[in-house]
């Protein structure tokens, strides 16, 4: 995935030349620095690559509210900015919801994308399920073989398979 204006083209090459997917976006680490244009550039790039099979998603995505000192409004409105480039072109998203799965729910609730995934994850039974009828898949990541990641493990216990990406 993209995180930046600056690196679009350079991860769609990466794509190219490595036969793998890719996706754009402007990750929420990146939203302080991101100027007024990033988001029409964003539009543009998925304009010009849209008939590109490599392009799969908008990503990465999303909310950080763990880390202290980012702008959580500009955080917001690049992503509700985003979900409906996403909506636009019908393409998934790839999701950072680092301390924030409730918001981020809340955005895609108000727009409504073809699903995607939520890397990370270590929310609740309840979230995975309300992010599941968005249909969105669920990253735990390396979090479940943590001897102290006891909460994340029992709530990917309880989830059905294709529920979570590895």
């Amino acid at each position: 995935p993209a995180v930046d204006r600056g690196n679009f083209e350079r991860v769609r090459e990466l794509a190219h030349e490595h036969a793998l997917a890719y996706a754009l976006g402007i990750h929420p680490l990146c939203t302080d620095r991101a100027g007024d244009g990033d988001v029409a550039a964003l539009r543009d790039a998925l304009v010009r690559h849209a008939d590109d099979p490599r392009l799969v998603a908008v990503g990465e995505i999303g909310l950080d509210h763990f880390i202290g000192g980012l702008d959580r409004e500009r955080q917001a409105t690049i992503l509700l900015a985003q979900l409906r480039l996403a909506a636009e072109f019908e393409l998934p998203v790839l999701l950072h919801v680092r301390g924030a799965i409730d918001p981020v729910l809340k955005q895609l609730r108000r727009v409504r994308v073809r699903g995607g995934f939520a890397h990370a994850f270590n929310g609740s039974v309840q979230q995975a399920a309300a992010l599941r009828a968005l249909d969105i898949r669920l990253g735990c990541g390396g979090a479940l073989t943590f001897e102290r990641a006891l909460r994340i493990r029992r709530v990917a216990a309880q989830l059905p398979c294709d529920a979570i990406v590895m």
